[in-house]
């Protein structure tokens, strides 16, 4: 039996410790992909909530926000998509310094993120959503971040701002953020309910319902 010319004795390239299974590395691209037309949301007219199942619940505006303790996070995003971009770098606020304000009830186990949607770009209507265990926002997590790479979130990327939780596939960190609401059960978002994975851990590759 003979060889294929070209592939006796080939080496492997050592695979990136960085990339869950599945995920290649996109390099300097930053790939745009969007359940809905961009929103149009200025900085004026912006606001974030936290209500729900909270002692207090609360909305900041834009400068509101940007006056709180600010925090970064430096690492790699994962998109259920399999394209991973490495060594990027968020600015905003940690959700923990929101949750503090807000203070989670004990029942609270629970979490859906709204978003502002083209169709209105004032009140935040209940559109594009998406759910989390509470612990998957707390803890140093998950961020509502405004800055990437030292300049300005673009709007194809969520900006004015959008959520920010790393450790999950990246349809969970929402575009156009506009809160979050506590919850004492599961509600599963948008992407959950047309058959994406429930939590979407990209370490064991929960892509779609039932993996």
């Amino acid at each position: 039996m003979g060889f294929t010319r070209g592939f006796h004795n080939r080496r492997q390239e050592p695979r990136d410790p960085r990339l869950p299974p599945g995920q290649y590395d996109t390099g300097s691209l930053w790939p745009v992909l969007t359940a809905e037309v961009t929103p149009k949301i200025s900085t004026a007219s912006w606001a974030f909530s936290v209500e729900g199942l909270v002692e207090r619940p609360t909305i900041w505006t834009w400068d509101e926000i940007q006056a709180l303790p600010p925090s970064s996070y430096e690492g790699d995003i994962h998109c259920v998509t399999t394209w991973s971009k490495l060594g990027v770098t968020f600015k905003g606020v940690s959700v923990d310094t929101l949750l503090a304000t807000a203070v989670p009830l004990p029942v609270a186990t629970h979490a859906l993120a709204f978003c502002y949607t083209a169709q209105s770009s004032t009140v935040p209507p209940i559109a594009y959503t998406t759910n989390f265990q509470l612990d998957d926002l707390s803890g140093g997590k998950a961020w509502v971040a405004w800055e990437y790479g030292g300049q300005p979130l673009p709007i194809d990327h969520g900006g004015p701002a959008r959520l920010l939780v790393p450790h999950l596939y990246f349809w969970k960190s929402a575009k156009w953020v506009a809160g979050l609401r506590l919850l004492d059960h599961d509600q599963p978002g948008f992407w959950e309910r047309n058959g994406y994975h429930n939590r979407g851990d990209p370490w064991v590759e929960q892509r779609y319902d039932g993996d």
